[in-house]
This record gives structure tokens, sequence and C-alpha cells, in this order.
């Protein structure tokens, strides 16, 4: 049995416009990286990012105490934490880390889990970060490629994307407020009209047909939201020039990336990637914000060998 294990585990962005709470992909961009080592006893976090090292209130150490409990664990776990993905930018930050957690404990205790518990494990731990649980970017980053969560009983499907998929994702330098993901779910509208409801199901119904027929043109084009980006536009300066610029460029679509403030675009290898990144750099400028462009393809997940050492 092991004593010790690192995985490493890749950003995401969740909804892809139409796909809200539904739709993960993984991405090839950023990653966090979990060590697991057995102790004698409790739950000890080690970390030099600012993240909280309480294990009630960090998404890791809340992974490893429903773990423990559940599998009753005798077993200390010191978590080592190193951050790559930025906290709060709609890149599955909080989810990295517990999707590889949960792969790590996994392995470290030899559970032999089904990727659903894995998940569903991976999926406790967001509620210390994000108040309440919700399986698209865990799913994503545990299992890689395009996913699909299904809700109770949970079950996610994987699509292997198209291997001429290319995304290119603005991150704005603006600080983003503690309770982001709060903020960004109070201005959802609690009703919507059932033609709002039809046409975000026929898109998001294309996404889906676009990553099993391998079809970026079928996934970009399908990536409108009628529902969510629109209440959501006003959070982030600059989106519409941005997504607008993007599109001009020759972006196949362009949305906010999870809850933002991050914008994606959708293309292909053979864009013009850097022409659409410098686009979206200028849609940003108008609202005075600087931006970082991080040009990236679909990852593979922290359950891939890979990503273990």
């Amino acid at each position: 049995m092991i004593s010790k294990i690192t995985i490493k585990a890749p950003s995401s962005t969740a909804n892809l416009g139409p796909g809200f709470d539904v739709f993960g992909l993984a991405l090839d961009a950023l990653y966090d990286k979990v060590t697991l080592t057995k102790t004698k006893s409790g739950i000890t976090i080690i970390t030099s990012d600012d993240v909280p090292t309480k294990p009630e209130n960090n998404t890791a150490g809340l992974v490893v105490k429903n773990m423990k409990k559940k599998f009753k664990i005798k077993d200390g776990v010191e978590i080592k934490i190193k951050k790559g993905i930025p906290a709060g930018f709609g890149m599955g930050s909080s989810a990295a880390s517990a999707a590889a957690t949960a792969v790590a404990f996994d392995k470290l205790f030899g559970l032999k889990l089904d990727k659903n518990s894995i998940v569903e494990f991976a999926g406790s731990g967001e509620k210390a970060s994000a108040g309440s649980i919700h399986y698209d970017n865990v799913a994503a980053s545990v299992l890689g490629g395009f996913v699909i969560v299904k809700t109770n009983p949970l079950d996610v499907i994987r699509i292997e994307p198209p291997t001429n998929l290319r995304m290119c994702i603005a991150v704005p330098k603006i600080k983003v407020p503690k309770k982001k993901t709060k903020v960004s779910r109070g201005v959802i509208p609690k009703k919507i009209k059932l033609t709002d409801s039809v046409l975000n199901l026929s898109n998001a119904s294309g996404i889906v047909a676009g990553f099993m027929s391998k079809d970026p043109e079928l996934i970009g084009n399908s990536i409108k939201d009628v529902i969510v980006e629109p209440a959501r536009q006003h959070l982030i300066p600059g989106f519409t020039k941005v997504k607008e610029n993007a599109l001009k460029a020759g972006a196949l679509g362009v949305t906010i990336s999870g809850a933002g403030p991050s914008v994606i675009a959708f293309a292909k290898k053979s864009s013009n990637l850097k022409k659409i990144g410098l686009a979206m750099s200028r849609g940003f400028a108008t609202a005075n914000t600087k931006c970082q462009i991080i040009i990236c393809k679909p990852s593979i997940g922290a359950i891939d060998k890979k990503n273990y050492s």
C-alpha cells in the first residue's frame, strides 16, 4: 500500500452557455496539484497559497474529511496544495483541488471507487468554497474532456472532444468579491419564458451533437445562452465588446466561462487564435480593463495516470 501520492487536476469551464450546471469541459490551461500523505492522525493542510487551512473550510480538506468518515479510515492525512488556477475567475479553481484530492484519496487507500462516486466526493468539497454542491466543474476536472452531469441519481456522461477544438480564454485583471459564486447566482432570474427555455434546450442539444460528431463549428454555433448570460454580463466590464470582437475575429462561439468574469471563445486549431485573443483584449480595453489571454485545448482528467506522481 502506498503512503504518498500526488495528483494534478486541470482547470475547467462550466455551462458552455446554455448548459447551466450540466455541462463542463476540462481545459489544458492551468492545473492544481495536491499531495496526500498518510500520517498517524488528524487532517493537516500545508500550502503557501491564499486558501483556508482549516479542513472544514477548504475544498480539499472537506473531501478528505468526508471520505475518511464514509470509509471509517483511522489514518491521518496531510494535504499539500499547490494552486495553479486563480480562485474566483470561472475556471474551476476550487473544483480542481477537490477533484485532485478525491482521486488521490481513492488511490492512497486503494478504494477502487467508480467514476460517479469520485465525482460525488469531489463535489462535496465544493461546499467549502461555493456554499453548495455543483458537479459540472468537478466532473470535468476528474474525468477530463466534455461532461454532461445527470442528477438524482448522479450519473456523469463523458464525451471525447474533437482533437481540433481550441479555446481562447480572456481573464480580466479585476478584483472579484469573496462570495462571487453567491453574487453571480443571485442575479439569475427566478422565472424564465418558455420560448427562452426551448431556445436554450435546442442550443444545448446542438452542443452535445457537436461533441459527439467531433464538429467544432456545430459546438461553437450552439454556444448561445439567452437566460443566464444576459443576466450576468453586467458583472463583467466590457463583456459585450469582448464577445463581439472575438466573433468578428473568427471565434465560432463566445460565452462567460462558468460564473465569470473570464470570457471563453471557442474555435478550431486552424483559426487565428492570436487574432481572437487580441480582439478580446481590445474588448476589455474599452472598459479600461487589462486581461490575460490563455490559448488552450481540452484536457485529460485527474483520473488519467499521466496526472499521477
